[in-house]
């Protein structure tokens, strides 16, 4: 029994030996499928073992796996994602290209969802910094690297390349470095071909350009210049505006000390280290943007043979002001970074800078005491209106004194009206003999104009206005026209408006009850001066509907408070009127000579 049981056992192990060796001989397993795409892949050395054939002559890349001219398989590569996230941004990367497909500002809302900072079109999820072989025009490259994270904010990708017709092999290490509390990032570009000797002389002698594009975010629906707009800018000791078209992109080789893309609140900022690059900004269009600004940096070919490239770069991708920008000046930033004088993408020039930096600190201020940036710009007009009641309180004195003295002027004008020269001496001596200045009348109109234009400037480009609410449900974003109806797709024929806008009508009214108030008796029977009354708000109307609301609002609050001011200057005058007139003696009127008659 035990023999035979014995026998069973061997008889069973051998069965099972010849089972499996058969199937392994002429039915060997299926090689496993590649692992699917992860936000957070393990972490695994780069393996440079791949390589990648492409040609810089038609710019045609070929994908890993696929076989190439020796005859090998290339193992495929699964596609993967790697999520960094700091406290100020979530930056989504894939090893598709080494590149960036994602950018969050993690402080600053668009429409519900966190502030995108790189924007695709119609053709899919956009790449931003892209490596190509070749200038800015080259094809970027889509193979898939090998990945390494190195920390919570750091990676690294890796892949080989060959030169076609070139024996010479070299790796492409691209290497990110983030930082916990700061807007700009690390990015080193690494050409290493080992042992071997290498010229790194591409065709068109550029070695790589590394890209950013197609634009900068948030989403807008159209660049206007005036509330959305794309500046491109370099800054080599002093700022300069480049000028970029659709089919004239710049090409800056005078190696700037930093470039950038600004838009209206945000910005991208780029500072090579390289010892030598070429800057290129572009708008070349992008299907479903209306518009696109793109950036490039390229790298030539080095001199002699070398065996190894490395080169790093700093961008800074985030908001446009000044206390985010302003800490690169003074080292307080995670990369002990300072002197850099970035804060001059911030557009704080002109000659009304530093008007406006009076303005934003009573915004602020009345900010810090009533958090709501509607009521701060209305208690800032108020203010404004207080500085300068002196001046219109003595505006509208000169005029009541012109109104005074027009008889006399009158007088003067019909008795030299045949002598201009001397009729011009006779006023001047009458002006000065009555102690009165012709253009102090206008002085408060004057004064105000620069104030206006400041104004404009804080409430269309100041930061914090951005997403800033007055009235719920009306005035959800002083940084923006405010609605009441919405009708698009249609829109109004000639004026593309698809909005019924409430402030606009009410300016029109503020402005034509201010004109009302404010005109003088002189000025009521002047046909010129009835047009201006009546037309100028109305052309207004048209030229300020689509303004930010912020603006409007002091307009019409403005008008309100000078308003209120008139009518206690009014009450002021006709008192001071009647003493004039108690205390004024008679004055013999000036009678103008005979004239001769001509024979």
């Amino acid at each position: 029994m035990e023999k035979r049981t014995l026998l069973a056992v061997v008889l069973s192990i051998l069965v099972i030996t010849g089972f499996y060796l058969i199937q392994g001989i002429f039915f060997p397993p299926a090689p496993p499928s590649p692992r699917p795409a992860a936000e957070e892949p393990v972490s695994q050395a780069p393996s440079l073992e791949t390589r990648e054939q492409f040609s810089t002559g038609d710019r045609e890349i070929s994908s890993p796996g696929l076989e190439d001219p020796a005859g090998e398989i290339e193992e495929e590569i699964a596609e993967q994602r790697i999520v960094i996230e700091t406290e100020l941004i979530r930056v989504v990367l894939s090893n598709t290209g080494g590149d960036i497909v994602s950018y969050k500002l993690k402080e600053h809302q668009d429409q519900g969802d966190l502030v995108e900072m790189i924007l695709s079109g119609t053709g899919g999820e956009s790449h931003a910094f892209t490596v190509a072989f070749g200038g800015a025009s080259a094809k970027p490259l889509t193979s898939r690297f090998k990945v390494r994270r190195l920390s919570n904010y750091a990676v690294e990708f890796a892949q080989d390349f060959t030169l076609n017709g070139s024996q010479g092999r070299f790796t492409l290490v691209k290497r990110y470095e983030f930082k916990p509390r700061d807007y700009m990032f690390e990015l080193n570009i690494l050409l290493d071909g080992g042992h071997s000797v290498n010229s790194f002389k591409f065709p068109g002698g550029a070695a790589y350009t590394l890209g950013f594009g197609p634009q900068i975010g948030p989403r807008f629906d159209k660049l206007d210049q005036r509330y959305e707009y794309r500046r491109y800018l370099t800054f080599n000791k002093k700022i300069k505006q480049e000028k970029v078209s659709e089919n004239a992109p710049a090409v800056i080789n005078s190696q700037p000390a930093w470039a950038a893309i600004a838009g209206k609140y945000f910005t991208i900022i780029a500072l090579p280290y390289a010892s030598q690059y070429e800057i290129t900004m572009a708008a070349w269009p992008e299907p479903g943007l209306s518009a696109a600004s793109r950036l490039f940096i390229t790298r030539p070919s080095s001199a002699g043979n070398v065996s190894r490239i490395e080169d790093m770069y700093r961008f800074y991708l985030g908001p446009k002001n000044q206390e985010s920008l302003g800490v690169y000046d003074t080292g307080k930033n995670d990369f002990n970074l300072q002197g850099l004088q970035l804060i001059e993408a911030a557009d704080n020039r002109g000659v009304l800078a530093p008007l406006e930096k009076l303005l934003k600190l009573f915004l602020t201020f009345f900010h810090m005491l009533i958090p709501n940036y509607g009521v701060a710009i209305i208690l800032t007009t108020l203010i404004v209106k207080l500085i300068l009641f002196p001046l219109t309180k003595k505006g509208s004195e000169s005029t009541l004194r012109m109104q005074a003295l027009a008889p006399k002027i009158k007088e003067i004008q019909e008795k030299y009206r045949d002598n201009p020269q001397k009729m011009n001496a006779e006023m001047g001596e009458f002006y000065k003999r009555e102690g009165y200045n012709p253009l102090s009348g206008c002085l408060p109109m004057l004064v105000q104009i620069p104030i206006f234009f400041a104004m404009y400037n804080l409430f269309n480009n100041h930061f914090d206005l951005r997403g800033a609410m007055f009235i719920p449900g009306w005035i959800p974003d002083l940084s923006l026209p405010e609605s009441v109806y919405n009708f698009a797709p249609f829109q109004l024929p000639f004026l593309g408006w698809s909005d019924i806008r409430l402030l606009p009508f009410i300016y029109v009214g503020s402005q034509l009850l201010y004109g009302k108030v404010t005109q003088t008796p002189d000025q009521q029977g002047n046909p010129q001066m009835k047009l201006m009354l009546y037309a100028m708000p109305v052309i207004f109307f048209f030229i300020l509907y689509d303004v930010p609301s912020g603006l409007l609002l002091y307009w019409i609050m403005s008008n309100v408070l000078t308003m209120v001011q008139q009518v206690i200057i009014n009450k002021y005058m006709a008192a001071k009127k009647a003493a004039m007139a108690e205390a004024a003696p008679e004055r013999e009127p000036i009678i103008a000579p005979k004239r001769k008659k001509k024979r």
